[in-house]
């Protein structure tokens, strides 16, 4: 009876927050659900049990096929037994029909034409996965290229590499950057979510390059309420396909992100990715990275046991990334 009278002490919940660049995209629309839903596919059977063994609250996926009807996203949640009663996408810009030769290779209707990289629309986009509600997402994937403030866009020649018909519509974003607000009981989490181009497939002029590194300074951007109140207990997740040390692309951009005072970085120097089949090596791309407010509790790369003879490569080349936090 006194045991009932004491006070109850509230106790942070500790958050799983994740990201995993896996292959869940395939060569045509509608391809993605058929594989799921004959549910013989090893590729996503390898993807559904890493996930299920890390169990994050809240993952971002970022090479996920979108449908306007989100039938491919609803069936792979059905895959978790109710672990993620709520998830999110918006349309991508890879695959997004320009009608315009964006890449000037001389040929229109491309996958290199369209706003982001696809060979159809929604093309490998991205998704979020929840425990808890999602709230009123912010899309900034619609900004173009020339509007992001410092914007550095591709030259040859001595003179723009884009034309200004391309400028005109060409979008910063590759795929997608979504500011996601997640509804706990103790107060609010917001990821920062996105995918960046791989900053190579071009040519002198460096075009998905320097687009690579201005994705990732729009978070820059966001971060320095340039464009609005900074996000409430955020965290940045998802494949900025940059390594701060090796790899192609303008590392030092990631560098000097990852130094932000008002960001951790809990796994650093940790690879995340392996392309050792292709003579590339292993590369730190996939990240999740915390405000400075948070409790960092663990934070790991799910990469295969290959003791237990586990085909490194079967749920693809990139890995998840999980993050513990707390208040």
């Amino acid at each position: 009876m006194i045991l009932a009278c004491l006070p109850v002490l509230a106790v942070a919940e500790t958050l799983r927050i994740a990201t995993f660049a896996a292959p869940l995209s395939r060569d045509g629309p509608g391809l993605l659900l058929r594989d799921l839903i004959k549910a013989d596919d090893p590729q996503i059977g390898a993807v559904v049990a890493n996930i299920k063994a890390v169990r994050p609250d809240v993952l971002v996926l970022t090479d996920f096929d979108y449908d306007q009807d989100g039938l491919a996203l609803a069936a792979f949640s059905a895959l978790f037994d109710g672990l993620y009663p709520h998830y999110f996408a918006a349309r991508p810009n890879t695959g997004m029909f320009t009608g315009l030769d964006m890449d000037r290779n001389g040929r229109k209707g491309e996958p290199r034409d369209a706003q982001g990289y696809g060979r159809f629309a929604g093309d490998g986009g991205m998704a979020v996965l929840s425990r808890f509600a999602i709230g009123d997402t912010r899309d900034l994937s619609g900004m173009l290229w020339r509007e992001l403030p410092g914007a550095t866009l591709p030259v040859a020649d001595g003179a723009p590499f884009l034309t200004d018909e391309v400028l005109a519509v060409q979008r910063l974003s590759s795929s997608g950057h979504w500011i996601v607000p997640i509804d706990l009981p103790d107060g609010p989490l917001t990821v920062l979510a996105f995918s960046a181009t791989p900053p190579v497939f071009d040519g002198p002029e460096d075009r998905n390059g320097l687009r690579n590194r201005d994705e990732l300074r729009l978070w820059d951007v966001v971060l320095n309420g340039d464009l609005g109140p900074i996000p409430d207990g955020f965290v940045v997740a998802g494949n900025a396909n940059l390594d701060p040390l090796g790899g192609d692309g303008l590392r030092a951009a990631m560098a000097a992100f990852l130094a932000r005072p008002d960001l951790q970085d809990p796994l650093p120097g940790q690879p995340t990715a392996d392309w050792r089949d292709r003579g590339i090596g292993t590369l730190r791309v996939s990240y999740v990275l915390p405000a400075w407010d948070w409790q960092v509790q663990d934070a790991g790369v799910m990469w295969p046991d290959t003791q237990q003879g586990d085909d490194p490569l079967v749920a693809g080349p990139h890995h998840l990334v999980w993050v513990d936090i707390a208040r």
